[in-house]
């Protein structure tokens, strides 16, 4: 084999893995293909140059591969840029200082396996957050934590779950109607709650960890996208300045991500400031982020992190917000069009569908 055949095969898998995510399927094997969008735009980009500093193109053949080539790279650059710190920000800066109207939340996988309880009580106590959301907690995750935490941390609400999908949510500020929910499967939690900040103001807290478009998890997407849609409806429905969170087993960039966000009408923190790759902390080359907190247009940004590592796969996801409503109209999204309502009903019939096909089945 020819380098110049070798680059050729390289770049055909660079451009079919760049088109891949757009067949509209919920097969894992075609979803898992949106989360290393980052390696894959890196790998384009050196297949590309090589091949260009490398051989002359002169055949109209090249031509064409050379255009396809560039074609996919400008596509995958754009998908990243909002994601630079070059980009405008989409959640601007806080511009009132008024702590009592702030909010600091930390959002951590902890791995249900891992047993490395005291690395997530010291990031806990050098991030000092309000609200703290564990995912993949089970009894053993509660129980080691809990005697430190509640001191500091009087209100709580959560499902510890031996299946990888425990959640708990501790809280230093009230809670008022706090939930645990199975919005799509019986195992699987989410917990909605209102949050009365020391302001006196309240916002509304979804936190969510659908399954992922695995085939030891689940092969096809559609209950996570279900989930993340139902989420997105409760989120346009409330009156309460609102943030979503959680492990979304889904990357920022994802047709279906974007598509809650539309729906939803929240705004993503990150845009403009950096990718935040919260998973995988134990691959330094194949990351991305997985982890969100997603915001109504009440909030500003006071800062934004990810946290150490705490001997999981994922690392934390930290922010803290500062509410101004008064400031709202300057970040307002747009309303969502009825395609892309069309588009989210659909994908919540398709899982009813499939639910009551598994129950005959059965």
């Amino acid at each position: 084999m020819t380098f110049k055949t070798f680059l050729q095969i390289l770049g055909g898998t660079a451009i079919v893995l760049t088109l891949l995510p757009f067949i509209a399927a919920d097969y894992w094997w075609i979803r898992v293909f949106d989360f290393p969008h980052l390696q894959l735009t890196v790998f384009t980009a050196i297949a590309t140059l090589a091949y260009f500093m490398r051989f002359d193109i002169k055949w109209f053949k090249d031509y064409v591969f050379m255009t396809v080539m560039i074609a996919c790279l400008v596509f995958q650059v754009l998908k990243i840029y909002p994601y630079t710190g070059v980009a405008p920000y989409e959640v601007l800066d806080a511009e009132i200082e008024k702590p009592e109207a702030q909010l600091s939340i930390l959002v951590a996988n902890v791995l249900q396996k891992n047993k490395k309880y005291d690395s997530l009580l010291q990031e806990v106590k050098a991030k000092n957050p309000d609200i703290l959301v564990l995912l993949e907690a089970d009894t053993k995750w509660l129980n080691a934590v809990n005697a430190s935490l509640k001191s500091e941390y009087p209100y709580y609400e959560g499902a510890p779950l031996s299946n990888t999908y425990g959640m708990l949510l501790y809280s230093k500020l009230p809670l008022q109607n706090a939930h645990v929910h199975y919005l799509v499967d019986d195992s699987i939690p989410s917990i909605d709650t209102r949050v009365t900040l020391k302001s006196g103001d309240t916002v509304q807290i979804f936190a969510i960890h659908p399954t992922p478009p695995m085939p030891q998890h689940n092969p096809r997407s559609t209950d996570r996208d279900a989930e993340m849609m139902k989420t997105a409806f409760k989120s346009r429905e409330s009156s309460l300045p609102v943030l979503v969170l959680g492990d979304f087993n889904d990357v920022a960039w994802s047709e279906s991500t974007q598509l809650f966000k539309e729906v939803s009408e929240l705004l993503d923190p990150r845009l403009g400031r950096g990718l935040y790759n919260t998973f995988n902390a134990k691959n330094w080359f194949m990351r991305w982020p997985l982890d969100h907190i997603f915001v109504s247009e009440h909030f500003r940004v006071v800062e934004l992190d990810r946290g150490a590592k705490i001997g999981s796969d994922h690392f934390p996801a930290y922010v803290k917000l500062s509410l101004e409503p008064g400031n709202k109209a300057e970040q307002t999204p747009p309303l969502p069009n009825e395609n892309q309502l069309n588009r989210a009903y659909d994908i919540i019939k398709k899982e009813a569908t499939q639910k009551d096909t598994r129950k005959e089945t059965n």
